[in-house]
Formats: C-alpha cells, sequence, structure tokens
C-alpha cells in the first residue's frame, strides 16, 4: 500500500510539474531551427514583385526579402517565396503560411488592429493611371465616371472619400485591373504610384497622372502576437542598417523608384 500511494505521489508531481510548463512559439526561433524563410509577396506588382521573362520572381520586394535571409540565417537563397495578392495576404499571414508579408503594403491605422509593422522601407502614393487618349487631370475629372482599385488596397476607402460619385470597380489583382482599362471598362486605375509606373514604362498607350493623393508608407506585416517580436526586432534593425548605410537607397535606384 506505501508503494501504490508513494507511486501516486509521484505521478501528481510529474503532472503537475508538466502542467506548469509554457510553450512559447518564437517565431524567429522556429525560422532558425528550420534554416529557411517564408515570405509572401507580390508577383503582379512589378517593379516591387513580378516574374521576369523566365517565369523567376524579380523586383524590389524580392531582392528585401533576400538581404533579410542574409541577415537572418547567413545566406540570401535560404527563402521560400509564396506569391500573395491584395485580397489574400492578410489571410495568408494570419493562417501562418508565412512569416511575414513584402508584399507592396502600407501602413493603415486599420491594418495596425491586427497586424504588426516594422518601420517603412518604403515611401509610395496613391495615383491614377488612364489611357493616354483621356483628358482627365485630377481626381475630380472622374465624378459620375468609373474607376478601378485592387480589392485589399487602399484606393476604394480614398475615392470614397474624394469622390463619391464614382463608381467604383473592383479586381482581384493588378493585371486584371489593367486589362480591363485597356478594355475600356474603366476610365483609370487607382493604386500606388510605383506599381503603376511599371504598367506606364511598358505601355505608351496608358499615361500616368501627375498628382498623389497620399502617402502610403511600406512596411513589412507580421502577425500580432507575442511570438514575432524578436523576428520583428531583427527584422527592423537589419532594415535600419540598411537605410543608415545607403544600400536601401541603391536598391531604389537599382528597381527605378527613387
Amino acid at each position: 500500500m506505501k508503494k501504490i500511494i508513494l507511486l501516486l505521489f509521484c505521478c501528481l508531481l510529474l503532472f503537475s510539474g508538466c502542467g506548469k510548463k509554457e510553450v512559447i512559439n518564437d517565431d524567429f526561433a522556429n525560422i532558425t531551427r528550420r534554416g529557411k524563410l517564408i515570405v509572401g509577396v507580390r508577383d503582379d506588382a512589378a517593379p516591387f514583385g513580378f516574374k521576369d521573362n523566365k517565369g523567376n520572381l524579380t523586383g524590389y520586394d524580392i531582392d528585401l526579402a533576400r538581404i533579410i535571409a542574409e541577415g537572418i540565417l547567413g545566406d540570401g537563397n535560404k527563402v521560400e517565396f509564396v506569391p500573395v495578392t491584395a485580397s489574400n495576404r492578410i489571410m495568408k499571414l494570419s493562417s501562418a503560411e508565412v512569416d511575414f508579408l513584402i508584399a507592396t503594403m502600407s501602413i493603415t491605422n486599420q491594418r495596425q488592429q491586427i497586424l504588426n509593422f516594422s518601420v517603412p522601407y518604403y515611401i509610395a502614393g496613391q495615383a491614377i493611371l488612364v489611357n493616354s487618349s483621356s483628358k482627365a487631370k485630377t481626381l475630380s475629372d472622374f465624378q459620375g465616371k468609373k474607376l478601378i482599385i485592387v480589392f485589399g488596397s487602399t484606393g476604394e476607402k480614398n475615392l470614397r472619400s474624394n469622390v463619391p460619385e464614382v463608381t467604383v470597380i473592383g479586381y482581384r489583382n493588378y493585371n486584371d485591373a489593367y486589362r480591363a482599362l485597356k478594355e475600356n471598362k474603366a476610365d483609370g486605375i487607382v493604386a500606388d504610384d510605383t506599381v503603376l509606373l511599371g504598367f506606364a514604362v511598358k505601355d505608351k498607350s496608358v499615361k500616368l497622372l501627375p498628382k498623389r493623393y497620399s502617402k502610403e508608407p511600406y512596411a513589412i506585416a507580421f502577425r500580432k502576437e507575442d511570438g514575432t517580436e524578436r523576428l520583428m526586432a531583427k527584422v527592423n534593425y537589419i532594415l535600419q542598417n540598411l537605410q543608415s548605410t545607403g544600400r536601401l537607397n541603391r536598391l531604389q535606384e537599382k528597381w527605378g523608384i527613387k
């Protein structure tokens, strides 16, 4: 009987000890154990993230992800890219399909309620892409007309505030939006200037209107969890170092966005 009581007492101590053990999900530790980063990026937003003639992902955000992989894992090739769109990128981040997003995502008050952001790595501004024959000069010229936005972007909110009589048409990605403009399904596209510039440079039948309607600070997005804090601190350190050494400016010059 004494042996049984002693055995039960030992089991009680064992299980009570297990109950007190805390398991902390640390993204930085998980990445170093895994040996690679998994990053959500755009593949339809030149020059930030797009596919080259060989089908390889390239662009400013892609280069930045490789620099961060080098800073965390010592090798810029230790990164896996997951293409995301403006409408599904937050879902892919929240479901832990990716470690973080470098995907032309600007910081907004609404997004800060559900996500954490790094320090900004680029400042964009919203602009309007139109067909070259368009007579429009400013946003007010689109009252009663049709403008395209990409779902999940900040374009619709700005449109509703500035031109309440405009008809807003949404598409899932920039390539579909661009094709719709070319097919005259709308009078223009409202989006970040740097993304629209990629279309204007390649296609002289469209043009970018000169006025900018917002400031869009692009930042790297993380899940809003305690387990992302070390990872976010490391990424911020890398970004601040890139800024202070001028390497970030050189990267922007490389992709024609400086």
